[in-house]
C-alpha cells in the first residue's frame, strides 16, 4: 500500500444483520462455519450478533470469540447497560474484541420507536459508550437513519460520541434512503468538522431499498470513509445489505479511481459466497455481480468471439481472482478415486489426504460413492456439481441414511413411496401416500423417523449444468419451536426432496437447530 493509498477495513455483518433477512436462522454449527470462512477470506471485523436476545445467541458470540482467529470479533449492544454487558461477557474470550453501540438519529425513530428527546439520545449515548470502554478499547458508534435524519443533530451527536471514547463512528442509512451523492456529501462534513484528523475511524452502514447500497458505500470511500459494513451476497433486513463481492472488487478493479484496498484474500469470494447461499437457502441471482452464475459467461457470439481473441475485451476481471474457474472440469463415471481425490484438492477442499475444510478420510470415500452413483446417471460431472456434492454433505453427523427410495406416481394414481433407511438400530422401513410424489416421500421419511417437522418453505433450483444438471431442494422446517433447513442434491427432483427432508431431520436429532431470537429495537 503506498502513501496515497487508502486502506479500507472490511466489516462483515453477515452473521448479525444478514441473519435477520426474513426466513433465515441459522444454528451454532452453520455460524461457526461461516464466521470460519470469513476469516479465511481476511475480514477485519465479524459482527457475530446481538447478545442480548437470546442466550442462544449470547453462547454463539462467545464460542465464535473463543475459536475464531484473526478478524477482530464484535457484538451489537443497544445503549442500555444491560446489553453492554451481556456483549462484553460473550466477547471475553476474543484475541481482538469491539463493543457496537447503537441508537437513533432521525426525529421519527426517536419520538416514535426510543419514544426519547433529541437531548436524552445524546445523554444515553455518551453514558453507554463511556460504559462500553471499561470493557474494551474498540467502541463502536452508531445512529440509526442518519439519511433522514436532520444532519446538525447528526453531527452533535457523533461529536459527542467522540468525546465519549468512540474509535469508529459508524453512520447508517438503515433504510436505504439516501443517494451517492447525498450520502458522500455528509461524509465528507462528519470528516471535516468532527474527525479533523483526530484517530477515529469513518465506517459505512448502507441498505440496499433503493439498490443504491453499493454505490453509497463507495461514494463514502470517495469522501473519507476507512470502514464498509457489508454481507455476503448482499442479505440482510428487507433488501438486503451492501453487498461485500461488490464493494471489495470495485475497490479492487478500480484502485485508479478509489486509490484504496483491502486486504481480503479474493479467491476466497466465490467459496464464501456459495456456503452461505447454502446454508441460509437464499439462492444467489444468476446475473448477481461477481458471484452469479452468469457473471462471467458469454452467450452472445460477438462478446464470445471477442474473449477468445483477448479476454480484455469483455472482462474486467479474471474469473480465478474470485475463486471461480474459467476452464471446465469434466469427469465421469470411469474416473478413479486418485483423480476424484486430485478433483477435491483442485477445488481446495483436500491437501495430501488431509482437510482444513472438515473432510477426513471417511467423508471423502463417502463423497466418492455419492459421485459414482451421479456419475452413473449423469454422464459427465464438472467442478460445480463436485462443489455441490461437497457442500451438501459437510455439515451435519447423520442418524438417519436413505438405503433405497421407491415412489409410484402418475395419472389417476395416489402417489405413495416406500423408504428404507439405516439407522444405528437397524434397517428401518416406512411406505406412505400423499398429495404428490415428493409429499409422499417426506411422509414416508417421517414415518420411518418417528418425527414430523412442518413444511415452512421449499425452494428447487439447479446448481450445475446439463440434460441431467443437479437438483438442490432446500426445506425449511418446523420442529417443536425450532426451525431448521434442509438441504437435498440428486439429479431427481423427488429424491432431492427427501434428501432435504431427511437433512433437516438427521439436524434435528443432533440437537443443532435453534430458535430465532428477535429483539424489540430495529438494528442498524
Amino acid at each position: 500500500m503506498t502513501s496515497s493509498t487508502s486502506r479500507i477495513h472490511i466489516f462483515d455483518t453477515t452473521l448479525r444483520d444478514g441473519e435477520q433477512s426474513p426466513g433465515v436462522a441459522l444454528n451454532h454449527n452453520q455460524k461457526i462455519e461461516i464466521a470460519h470462512a470469513l476469516a479465511r477470506l481476511g475480514v477485519d471485523v465479524i459482527e457475530a450478533g446481538f447478545p442480548i436476545t437470546s442466550d442462544g445467541d449470547f453462547e454463539c458470540v462467545k464460542r465464535i470469540s473463543r475459536e475464531v482467529r484473526g478478524p477482530t470479533i464484535c457484538g451489537l449492544a443497544r445503549t442500555a447497560r444491560g446489553d453492554i454487558e451481556r456483549a462484553a461477557q460473550a466477547l471475553e474470550s476474543a484475541a481482538k474484541s469491539r463493543i457496537h453501540v447503537f441508537t437513533s438519529a432521525s426525529k421519527v425513530q426517536i419520538e416514535h420507536m426510543l419514544r426519547k428527546t433529541p437531548e436524552q439520545v445524546v445523554e444515553s449515548s455518551v453514558k453507554a459508550v463511556q460504559f462500553a470502554r471499561q470493557f474494551t478499547d474498540d467502541v463502536e458508534f452508531s445512529g440509526q437513519d442518519v439519511m433522514r435524519a436532520d444532519f446538525d443533530f447528526v453531527i452533535r451527536l457523533y461529536d459527542a460520541a467522540i468525546e465519549a471514547g468512540a474509535t469508529v463512528i459508524n453512520i447508517p442509512d438503515t433504510v436505504g434512503y439516501g443517494t451517492p451523492e447525498e450520502y458522500g456529501r455528509l461524509i465528507a462534513r462528519v470528516r471535516d468538522e468532527i474527525v479533523r484528523g483526530r484517530p477515529v475511524a469513518i465506517s459505512t452502514h448502507c441498505h440496499d431499498d433503493l439498490g443504491m447500497a453499493t454505490a453509497n458505500s463507495l461514494a463514502a470511500v470517495e469522501n473519507g470513509a476507512t470502514q464498509i459494513e457489508c454481507t455476503i451476497n448482499g442479505i440482510g433486513e428487507r433488501a438486503g445489505n451492501t453487498s461485500l463481492e461488490e464493494v471489495v472488487m470495485a475497490i479492487h478493479t478500480r484502485r485508479d479511481h478509489y486509490r484504496a484496498e483491502t486486504g481480503l484474500r479474493t479467491r476466497e469470494l466465490y467459496r464464501v459466497s456459495r456456503l452461505v447461499s447454502r446454508l441460509t437457502g437464499m439462492p444467489v441471482q444468476p446475473n448477481k455481480a461477481i458471484v452469479g452464475d452468469n457473471a462471467f459467461a458469454h452467450e452472445s457470439g460477438i462478446h464470445q468471439d471477442g474473449v477468445l481473441k483477448h479476454k480484455e475485451t469483455y472482462e474486467i476481471m479474471n474469473a480465478e481472482l474470485v475463486g471461480r474457474e474459467a476452464a471446465v472440469m469434466v469427469m465421469g463415471k470411469h474416473s478413479g478415486r486418485a483423480a476424484f481425490r486430485k478433483a477435491l484438492s483442485d477445488l481446495g477442499y483436500v491437501t495430501n489426504g488431509t482437510s482444513d475444510r472438515g473432510l477426513n478420510e471417511d467423508a471423502v470415500n463417502a463423497l466418492f460413492a455419492r459421485f459414482k452413483e451421479l456419475a452413473d446417471r449423469k454422464g459427465q460431472i464438472y467442478a460445480d456439481d463436485l462443489r455441490a456434492l461437497v457442500e451438501a454433505g459437510a455439515e451435519v453427523q447423520a442418524t438417519f441414511h436413505i438405503d433405497s427410495l421407491q415412489v409410484l406416481s402418475g395419472t389417476h394414481v395416489t402417489p405413495t413411496a416406500t423408504i428404507k433407511l439405516t439407522s444405528p438400530n437397524g434397517m428401518l422401513e416406512a411406505a406412505a401416500t400423499g398429495d404428490g410424489p415428493v409429499a409422499a416421500a417426506m411422509n414416508a421419511i417421517s414415518h420411518a423417523t418417528g418425527i414430523t417437522p412442518e413444511l415452512d418453505s421449499y425452494r428447487l433450483q439447479s446448481v450445475t449444468r446439463g440434460n441431467e444438471a443437479l437438483g438442490e431442494v432446500s426445506a425449511g422446517v418446523r420442529y417443536k419451536g425450532v426451525t431448521v433447513m434442509g438441504i437435498g442434491l440428486a439429479t431427481d427432483v423427488v429424491e432431492a426432496s427427501a434428501r432435504a427432508w431427511l437433512h433437516a431431520i438427521n439436524q434435528i436429532v443432533a440437537g443443532q437447530a435453534r430458535v430465532k431470537a428477535t429483539v424489540t429495537a430495529e438494528t442498524p
